[in-house]
């Protein structure tokens, strides 16, 4: 038996150990910081889509994927809060007068915000 084995269809590598071939799988994937929404989206495809999940991991690329998800999500949810905002008139100076008014707003804008970047983003991707 060779001692060292490369799958054609997964590209994985293996070495013989007795009589058993084990996986190299040494990372090559970049250790980037995963954010929040990298994390949710994380946690959603691990429990929703196991088997594009263990692919990611075993191909090195989850932490890559997960940082892409997760940069693509946050400018969304930013983006989206500054137009909501602006679209309904929430200004510094609604900030400055009515204080309480102003964080119903922005608590309201940024719910909407998220569900829209849970929907598009996070749990249909």
């Amino acid at each position: 038996m060779k001692k060292y084995i490369t799958d054609e269809n997964t590209g994985i590598s293996y070495t013989l150990v007795g009589d058993v071939y084990i996986p190299n799988l040494v990372s090559t994937d970049t250790n980037y910081e995963i954010g929040y929404w990298g994390r949710k989206h994380k946690a959603y495809i691990k429990q929703y889509k196991p088997a594009f999940y263990t692919t990611l991991l075993t191909q090195c690329k989850l932490n890559s994927y997960l940082h892409d998800v997760d940069v693509r999500a946050t400018e969304m949810y930013d983006t989206l809060v500054k137009q909501l905002a602006k679209q309904e008139n929430i200004t510094e100076h609604l900030k400055a007068t009515d204080m309480l008014a102003w964080v119903q707003a922005m608590n309201n804008i940024s719910n909407r915000a998220r569900e829209i970047v849970y929907k598009i983003i996070v749990y249909i991707h």
